[in-house]
Formats: C-alpha cells, structure tokens, sequence
C-alpha cells in the first residue's frame, strides 16, 4: 500500500522494516519527522532526497560463499532488483540506528542526507561490498 503523504508504496516497504514490535504508527511518525528535519537543514524536496540516499546505498553485486573441493571460494553475484532496494533499506536503517545522536528520527535524518551526499556508513558499506566482489572476480566462473 502507498503510504499517506507521498503515496509511495516504497515508503512503506522503509517503514515496515523501520518498524519494532508491530509499532507502525511510531515508525510512520519516526519516518515522517525524519523527512521533515531533512527538508528543514537542506532546503530541497524531501522524498527525492530520501530516493537518491536509497538509490546511492543499493549495491550491484555480492559475494556469495560457495564450496568447491573443499576450497570456500567468494563468488560474485549480480543482486535482483527487489533485493537491492531491500538490502539499502536495511542499511539505512541499520546505520541510522547506530549513529550518535538524540531521537531515531534525528539520527535516520542524518543518514539521509549523507547518504545523498555518497558519505555515510550505508554508502561505505555498498563500497566495501563492491570491493570484496571486484577482488574476487576471479572466481566469477563458478557462479552457480
């Protein structure tokens, strides 16, 4: 279902895994103050902002242990669509959470905007995630 204030049901999707212990009102109000304090500090529209964070945080490609002759070789995987998107959600969320600050909003505030900005914790993750499958390209050969 599209959300109420930017009838995206990708908001949604972000508040239902923002969510803790069924709380969905907390996580939509949580949500929602973030967008607000984002649209205050950068003076732009909030819900492009919150896209390109996302869009800067999805990865590409992953690293998926795979056992051949009794080697673990890290194989590098292309990710699904769907996958991608639910993969940069968690890690905003994830980072957002592990941020110093006062108030989750605050703190998912903050998060967004340097992930729209390609800084933040979320965005150095997809850059290590990337870095891990580009040095192991070489066993690219045994994907399954």
């Amino acid at each position: 279902m599209p959300d109420p204030r930017y009838n995206d049901p990708m908001v949604t999707q972000f508040v239902n895994n923002m969510m803790w212990e069924g709380k969905k009102s907390t996580a939509f109000q949580v949500f929602y103050d973030a967008m607000d304090l984002v649209k205050e500090r950068t003076k732009q529209d909030e819900h492009g902002i919150w896209k390109k964070a996302l869009g800067n945080v999805m990865p590409q490609v992953e690293v998926r242990s795979r056992r051949i002759g009794g080697a673990t070789f890290q194989i590098p995987t292309e990710i699904r669509a769907k996958r991608k998107v639910s993969i940069g959600m968690k890690w905003l969320i994830r980072f957002a959470r592990e941020r110093s600050g006062k108030g989750m909003s605050e703190k998912l505030a903050a998060e967004l905007i340097a992930a729209s900005k390609g800084e933040g914790a979320a965005v150095k993750r997809r850059d290590d995630m990337h870095k891990m499958a580009e040095a192991n390209r070489a066993f690219a050969h045994f994907r399954a």
